[in-house]
């Protein structure tokens, strides 16, 4: 259900029930959590989320969930809300690689990486309202930061769903590309992530959640920016980016 590759300094995560479409149940989840744990621990510098088969993930498997007795608030809280703090939190830059269906619980997953790569054609959305339901995943405060409140409302009441071109276009997510060429260029922009310098992006990655998050302020934002500098320029990094500038040769970075 979860197949993991840490290779080196980059780590791929892979959704791997295709013919569930990469539905997600406690089980499947617990199995992504304990994988980005590990990821974590094998220290890879840059980590890539992806689904097998036709698509990323139709969401929350609930294929044999009876409405009568399901505990939605329980299933959210003890095995969805954990999975995407984690992966949110990852001390290190993430990426996703979205195709075919993206939906519910696979979208919030999508989001919560740093940088989401789309095909063209993939289906995004959560078309709750055609189950008496409502986004969640975190999907409420990601649609109304990215795509406006109004957007966000049109898409809940109507259920209608975007293309991979569209979620790009409403600013979604990053870039957009034909589903062949997905694979390898998010690849190649984790594996260019997994060798630069991991504790500056670490930098950047917690001062724009506290921006987002904390809704720093221009000049807060700018003292923020001003102490990661300076933590930054005391480290192995910074000097080798310097002396690989002044010698004019490409800089090996180690995260240090």
């Amino acid at each position: 259900m979860i197949r993991t590759d840490f290779d080196d300094d980059l780590g791929e995560i892979v959704l791997d029930a295709p013919k569930k479409r990469n539905a997600l149940d406690a089980a499947a989840l617990a199995a992504l959590d304990d994988a980005l744990v590990r990821a974590e621990e094998a220290g890879v510098r840059a980590l890539l989320l992806r689904g097998e088969g036709k698509g990323f993930s139709a969401g929350r498997d609930i294929s044999a969930v009876d409405p009568a007795t399901d505990d939605a608030l329980a299933f959210l809280q003890d095995h969805v809300t954990p999975v995407l703090h984690r992966l949110a939190d990852f001390p290190a830059p993430t990426f996703a690689a979205v195709h075919g269906g993206c939906l519910g619980v696979g979208l919030g997953l999508a989001i919560a990486t740093d940088v989401v790569y789309v095909a063209e054609d993939a289906t995004i959305g959560s078309p709750f309202a055609a189950l008496g339901a409502t986004l969640d995943s975190g999907g409420h405060a990601l649609f109304t930061e990215r795509l406006g409140a109004h957007r966000t409302l049109d898409l809940i009441y109507t259920g209608d769903l975007m293309s991979g071109a569209e979620a790009v276009a409403g600013g979604l997510f990053s870039r957009t590309m034909p589903a062949e060429e997905l694979l390898e260029f998010t690849r190649s922009r984790a594996a260019r992530a997994a060798a630069g310098p991991t504790l500056a992006f670490r930098e950047s990655k917690a001062l724009v959640a506290r921006i987002r998050d904390e809704r720093l302020g221009l000049w807060e934002s700018l003292q923020q920016e001003n102490r990661a500098q300076g933590r930054l320029c005391d480290t192995t990094d910074y000097a080798e980016g310097f002396a690989a500038f002044q010698q004019k040769r490409t800089p090996v970075f180690r995260g240090e």
